[in-house]
């Protein structure tokens, strides 16, 4: 698996807008782009402004055919509203979360 962290500066008076329109763009990610398995969403405690998306993906392929050229328009609602401030990737080594 492969995982993509996307941090933000979101604004608290548009932080809920934020996450209604992320809670739309990753379903439709999800349900549309091959390889894409859903996302999570952080907030900072001690920054309330700084959200982290945290993205997985079947793997570190099939998100590059989806990031093309790092501005993915399924994406331009979200950079509307929020500072895409950094985006880093990681292989993911062992995930051992239960629900």
């Amino acid at each position: 698996m492969f995982r993509v962290i996307y941090e933000w500066r979101v604004s608290l008076e548009r932080k809920d807008e934020f996450q209604k329109i992320w809670s739309s763009v990753t379903d439709d990610i999800h349900q549309s782009v091959e390889g894409a398995l859903g996302s999570f969403m952080l907030q900072s405690s001690d920054v309330p402004e700084k959200v982290l998306t945290v993205a997985k993906w079947r793997s570190k392929t099939d998100w590059q055919a989806f990031w093309g050229n790092s501005n993915p328009e399924k994406m331009q609602q979200m950079r509307e509203i929020a500072e895409r401030v950094a985006v880093e990737t990681y292989d993911e080594i062992e995930d051992r979360t239960q629900s």
